[in-house]
């Protein structure tokens, strides 16, 4: 297909107004031209929200850094070698790419070439509905049936799929993300026919970019069935270093909806592949995740056994006080998942739910409770502390003067009776 196309976006407010106008007014002009592509035409079509918006130009990178500069925005050479500079408008970033050719492709590190070919440009990417693009008139263009394929909902590879991914093995990944994301039905059978037989390719990646590609899979609408396909392709185990738990995965996006809580990475990997600390130990080195994201995984996997709607309300209070709001539902919503009960269990929906029905306070007994009654600095105090907020904790969280000054005698006595202070 050439164009233009007879479509148009159903919202082009974005596209002629704020920043992105200032900068596409700048780039598209004195013989040069530019579009947004990719994504966020794919999202505009969709009528799904538009975020970070790419712009391709005939213009090379120098022509680039020398118009936006000029313009008042800042320009960085951010990928230079690949015709890539990000500009920043009204503190708006924007990656502005020139068009190119690949010369040679592997992974990141491919050879390219500039261009002014449009088409050349669409054909190198990835997935015929990331190759659209639309000028600053709102004019769509599609070289490959992108349009075609996203009212399909259909991921289908540019080209031959075998190629594509060997050209860059995440592109694996990428396959089954955007089937999760934007897919209806079976994946396209000549994509997953060719990621199961480049899957062993997987291992030459880096994890920070495995770990990227399956966080945002993770999250993503059709996430459950589409680990089904990469369980029974072979490829999720390889990926996670173990066997998946897809039933839990699928239990675990029904509570968070019955709980009425966001979807979170962390928390769907919990449920996928947890179920005691040396799980979280080894997703830690595999995917090479957060320090956030390890502890998210610990958490969960400590203690979520003990975990049911038995333990009443005035427990839940005390994990809720000692966890903290999001480790609190991780943890109850893994242990709902696991527990057997129904999805919609209107007990576990409770105990689940309680951070929205009562906060934690802050401890209100500090050491210069203490220090007035005469307990110097020193691990007397710090005793008498931990021992006056166990004692808080148990007593229900009181915020009453003459609660508290009770609690503070009696762990006064324990501070002063420790063996140090004896010494």
């Amino acid at each position: 297909m050439t164009t233009p196309v007879s479509r148009r976006l159903p919202d082009e407010t974005w596209l002629t107004t704020g920043p992105l106008a200032q900068l596409l007014a700048v780039l598209d002009r004195a013989g040069e031209e530019a579009r947004v592509v990719g994504g966020a035409v794919r999202n505009c079509l969709l009528g799904e929200p538009v975020r970070e918006i790419d712009v391709a130009t005939t213009a090379p990178p120098d022509e680039v850094l020398a118009r936006a500069r000029a313009a008042g925005f800042k320009a960085v050479p951010t990928g230079i070698d690949h015709g890539t500079v990000t500009v920043i408008v009204d503190e708006t970033p924007f990656e502005v790419t020139t068009l190119r050719a690949d010369v040679e492709t592997f992974g990141r590190k491919a050879k390219v070439m500039f261009g002014r070919s449009w088409r050349v440009d669409a054909e190198r990417r990835d997935f015929t509905m990331n190759a659209l693009s639309v000028t600053v008139k709102g004019e769509l263009h599609d070289y490959v049936d992108g349009l075609v394929d996203l009212d399909a909902r259909v991921v289908r590879f540019i080209g031959d799929p075998r190629r594509r991914i060997a050209e860059d093995y995440l592109r694996i990944l990428r396959f089954f993300r955007f089937h999760a994301a934007y897919g209806r039905g079976a994946p396209d059978r000549d994509g997953l026919a060719a990621a199961i037989d480049a899957r062993e390719g997987l291992a030459s990646l880096s994890r920070e970019r495995v770990r990227a590609e399956m966080m945002k899979l993770l999250v993503a609408p059709g996430a459950a069935t589409t680990l089904t396909v990469m369980a029974d392709a072979g490829i999720l185990e390889d990926v996670i270093g173990g066997v998946p738990l897809i039933s839990d995965f699928a239990r675990m996006t029904a509570v968070e909806a019955t709980s009425e809580v966001a979807p979170d990475a962390a928390r769907r990997l919990g449920a996928l592949a947890v179920a005691v600390e040396e799980d979280a130990d080894r997703l830690w080195q595999r995917l090479r995740l957060t320090n956030g994201e390890h502890s998210t995984l610990l958490s969960m996997a400590d203690g979520w056994r003990r975990l049911s709607p038995e333990i009443g309300e005035a427990k839940a209070r005390e994990l809720l006080y000692r966890l903290r709001p999001d480790a609190y539902v991780d943890r109850v919503l893994l242990a709902w998942v696991r527990s057997g009960a129904a999805t919609n269990d209107p007990q576990w929906r409770e105990l689940a739910t309680l951070p929205g029905r009562w906060r934690a306070p802050a401890c209100p007994i500090k050491s210069k409770a203490f220090t007035a009654r005469g307990l110097a600095a020193g691990p007397q105090l710090g005793l008498a502390l931990k021992v006056a907020e166990e004692a808080w904790i148990s007593a229900g969280f009181p915020a009453g003067r003459q609660d508290l000054d009770a609690i503070v005698c009696k762990a006064l006595n324990a501070g002063r009776h420790t063996p140090a202070a004896a010494e």
